[in-house]
């Protein structure tokens, strides 16, 4: 059987040029950039951002712009960093029941994405 060797979301958006400077600021480094997309990845993570002006805005969604979970070896250090920076938080760092020590960013588009680091039951 196979196995999966990297993770790769595919994000639509609206503005090529906001999306990857956002996810610049989440320490990813852009790797390409064909026509009409732009790849960027962070150790094993690749987002590949691609331009669509008829996508459905994130904001229309609720509680379903959700498009992936990090988990990070450090979620507090993390946290802070992308606080510095300015990045949206838009749930703050706390212990959950499921076993995650998470927060919440969201994009300039409105994508969110949570973050995390494993603490155990």
């Amino acid at each position: 059987m196979s196995i999966i060797v990297q993770n790769h979301y595919v994000l639509a958006v609206h503005s090529l040029e906001k999306s990857s400077r956002f996810f610049v600021d989440l320490g990813f480094k852009v790797t390409s950039e064909p026509p009409g997309w732009i790849f960027v990845e962070k150790d094993n993570c690749m987002i590949m951002l691609g331009e669509c002006q008829d996508a459905i805005r994130p904001g229309d969604l609720g509680d379903h712009s959700y498009f992936g979970y990090l988990r990070v070896d450090d979620a507090d250090s993390y946290y802070h960093d992308l606080k510095v920076k300015g990045v949206e938080i838009i749930s703050p760092i706390s212990d959950k029941p499921w076993g995650m020590r998470e927060f919440g960013v969201r994009s300039p588009e409105g994508h969110r994405l949570m973050i995390g680091h494993w603490i155990g039951p």
